[in-house]
């Protein structure tokens, strides 16, 4: 009867402390995404904006840095013409991005800044 006893209470601990832990988890997370893909795989080029407006929704700090082929992503024209295969086209998330301004991006190594400054052309 006694192990019982110790046994409920070593499980009713351990259930303390694990739902301790769970609201430790729950910190927001600061995420730095990195893409260089461009217009040439459109699925993937999406990745980081679809991905990254999931994980904002959620509560986390999200920026997300474009280089290489993916800056000229910021063109309205070529925006529009991404759609990957599965997801929603890449001008709907963009829009939804820079309402929530997660968005970095360096052109010709200048230095980032956030869309909100910088519109897309």
């Amino acid at each position: 009867m006694a192990r019982r006893t110790f046994l409920a209470q070593l499980a009713g601990l351990l259930f303390f402390l694990r739902t301790a832990k769970a609201d430790e988890a729950k910190k927001p997370l600061r995420i730095l995404m990195k893409s260089a893909w461009g217009a040439d795989d459109p699925t993937k080029a999406a990745f980081p904006f679809s991905h990254g407006l999931v994980l904002s929704e959620a509560g986390h700090e999200v920026r997300i840095f474009l280089l290489a082929e993916a800056t000229s992503l910021m063109r309205k024209a070529t925006a529009n013409a991404i759609l990957p295969v599965g997801w929603p086209p890449l001008s709907e998330t963009l829009e939804k991005l820079v309402a929530r301004a997660c968005l970095d991006f360096c052109l010709g190594g200048a230095a980032p800044g956030p869309v909100g400054s910088r519109k897309p052309i």
